[in-house]
């Protein structure tokens, strides 16, 4: 394991620049072995040892850790590696007409030297899942994942020390000052996952040198469910994705909008389910995690306390434990929409509930907030399903879950705006990382060569024949 400092940082991007030439010619034979070498290092060589580490920094339980973390990184590769040949390849494209005599197509070409900057909340699967992408690519990369998940990042650290050389993919650990040193540099590409807020730091630091820029980000993603569907699965879906995590999932439900009447039977319904999932008391239970440290820990009582005084109805749940970074899952009515709860992204185990009594509503509600990563929809209404995507605006969508579109690679994953900016997962993120250069062969003389100058009465009339036709 390399030990860096930040007068080494801009050595090590020089390095790197030195190569980025040579990475990018690599073939897509020499980039599938390298794929292969990071999965057989999570499946195999390394999986006993970030699970302990996942635990060790906030009980992140085994099962989640192999589905969220492990699993969705192996898929990445797989995917990349059975369709990376035909991403390669020179893509054809028609050549019009008036360039008669010409062939074109587009080349797919590296970036050049890229950095990741990773969350602590799926710290391997957003680290790794990116990573991917960019050695697919064919770029040199510098990793930067986040400070809280410190036992995860020293086994990241040894992962990627151990398969690559440092003038190729390198891992820097550290304080928030190591991000800000990094983000001085002209990288060719960065790829950001984290807050809106910290996003916007990024892109501002990228502007100074036109570095492209993949954001995904975050924000309040609702959740709708409408009287044609089954409450009893729609409850327990939802428990689901909103607790996986102890909550701390960019595209976990954020708030649920239910109608009016449903009101005594979804809290009915929820404890039920709390109860199957995570037993009477789930601070005992082996399936929930803890919320990452003490200052998130505060933030969110800090959003209750706010809620509470302002006579927000605590329906399920509510208690909490410092010393354990404990967070009990908690359902809320009523919380005012001006309160921290309804404001903030909440990002841990706490979940609004906002009735009413016609779609309009909800639509109007929904419209009036930043376009959220995720919306979700109970329904078996098509109508109703249609009008709710016809008449929002989201980074993605799933119907009658929640979560599963992440798992899909064949979807592009990414918010709009105040939730992203670009695409990511299989295809797309590939793409991210990858300049698609235009080339024109001229393969004999052509249309345009008639018409350098003089300009004669006689070109005036193929140029009006062109455009008139051609």
């Amino acid at each position: 394991m390399t030990n860096y400092t930040d007068n080494t940082y801009s050595k090590l991007f020089e390095k790197q620049k030195l190569q980025q030439l040579k990475i990018g010619r690599t073939t897509y034979k020499e980039r599938i072995k390298k794929l292969k070498a990071l999965r057989v290092a999570l499946e195999k060589t390394y999986k006993q040892d970030l699970r302990d580490a996942l635990y060790k920094d906030f009980k992140k339980p085994q099962l989640e850790v192999d589905l969220t973390e492990i699993y969705t990184v192996v898929d990445e590769i797989k995917f990349a590696c059975k369709h990376l040949r035909s991403w390669l390849s020179n893509q054809k494209v028609d050549t019009p007409i008036s360039l008669l005599g010409s062939s074109s197509w587009i080349k797919y070409e590296s970036k050049g030297v890229c950095l990741i900057i990773s969350p602590w909340n799926f710290p391997v699967n957003l680290t790794f899942g990116p990573l991917v992408s960019a050695i697919a690519a064919g770029n040199t990369v510098i990793i930067k994942p986040s400070e809280m998940t410190p036992h995860t990042s020293k086994v990241m650290s040894k992962i990627v020390s151990d398969l690559f050389n440092e003038n190729e993919v390198a891992l820097i650990e550290g304080e928030v000052e190591v991000s800000q040193e990094l983000l001085k540099l002209p990288f060719n590409h960065i790829f950001f996952t984290g807050s809106p807020q910290v996003g916007k730091i990024v892109m501002k630091a990228a502007s100074e040198h036109l570095t492209s820029v993949t954001l995904e980000l975050g924000g309040k993603s609702p959740v709708i469910i409408d009287d044609t569907t089954s409450l009893d699965k729609a409850v327990k879906k939802i428990i689901f994705g909103k607790f996986m995590n102890a909550g701390q999932t960019c595209i976990a439900p954020d708030y649920v909008f239910i109608n009016d009447s449903i009101k005594s039977d979804f809290v009915t319904c929820f404890k039920k389910h709390l109860k199957d999932f995570y037993s009477e008391n789930p601070s005992h239970s082996d399936s929930f995690g803890r919320i990452v440290n003490q200052k998130h820990f505060e933030r969110l009582n800090g959003y209750l306390e706010d809620a509470t005084t302002r006579n927000a109805d605590i329906a399920i749940g509510g208690n909490s434990e410092a010393k354990q970074n404990y967070i009990e899952p908690t359902v809320v009515f009523d919380a005012p929409e001006d309160s921290k709860l309804m404001q903030n992204e909440i990002f841990g185990p706490i979940l609004p509930v906002k009735t009413y009594t016609s779609i309009s509503e909800v639509l109007d509600d929904i419209n009036s907030k930043e376009k959220p990563l995720a919306l979700y929809i109970f329904s078996s209404n098509k109508k109703r399903v249609n009008e709710i995507i016809n008449n929002t605006r989201a980074g993605t969508t799933c119907i009658n879950h929640n979560l599963l579109q992440f798992l899909n690679h064949n979807l592009p994953f990414g918010g709009s705006n105040n939730s992203g900016i670009g695409k990511s997962h299989g295809y797309f993120g590939f793409l991210e990382f990858t300049n698609q250069r235009s080339v024109l062969k001229q393969h004999t003389i052509g249309a345009v060569d008639l018409l350098t100058p003089p300009y004669t009465n006689f070109k005036q009339k193929l140029v009006d024949l062109t455009i008139k036709w051609f």
